[in-house]
């Protein structure tokens, strides 16, 4: 019972960790990578496809992705679903190649990213203290129902709060590294 809280917080607390490392990922640096494309959705034949599945993106350079879609007809549909996302990028087809730029980015527009990667690490922190609260509101529960005694319930409390201080600390480790690559010129 006790175990089982334990174990399944800390399944959850990790989820949102991940969660947290995946939007970031999304949050632009200066410096192009593969993955910031993966959430990018893309007209296949009257279905949403993720563009990793419809075409292969590599990198051209450290500034430059490169998009080839597996049919010729998809490269106009790729090529717009690149230019609406929400990333600000402004791709050039060249051949059956499309090369995403990526553009430098302002000292403002790095402000600004900054604080949507502190919002992000906000919600992370809070998400981590919900789980917190749930377990400790389902050890309260085993406890009034005397499944477990007033001692394991404290010591249980104590080891689901240093697990949500190691799990938050995680989250300002991963902020301070993403502050880093988006003030990194």
């Amino acid at each position: 019972m006790i175990a089982e809280t334990k174990k399944s917080a800390e399944q959850k607390m990790l989820k949102s960790l991940e969660a947290l490392k995946h939007d970031l990922a999304k949050v632009r640096t200066g410096r192009a990578h593969t993955g910031l494309l993966d959430h990018l959705q893309v007209d296949y034949y009257g279905s949403m496809m993720p563009i990793n599945q419809v075409a292969n993106i590599t990198l051209i350079d450290s500034r430059t992705i490169g998009v080839q879609p597996w049919e010729k007809t998809m490269i106009s549909k790729v090529e717009k679903a690149i230019r609406d996302g929400d990333l600000g990028l402004n791709p050039a087809t060249q051949g059956d190649v499309i090369r995403v730029p990526m553009p430098m980015l302002t000292e403002e527009r790095r402000k600004e990213m900054i604080k949507l990667v502190k919002h992000e690490g906000e919600n992370a922190k809070i998400a981590v203290r919900n789980i917190r609260r749930d377990a400790i509101a389902h050890l309260k529960d085993a406890l009034k129902k005397s499944e477990i005694s007033e001692d394991d319930e404290r010591r249980t409390q104590d080891e689901i709060q240093k697990l949500t201080d190691r799990y938050v600390a995680e989250v300002d480790r991963q902020l301070v590294e993403k502050e880093k690559d988006l003030m990194a010129i």
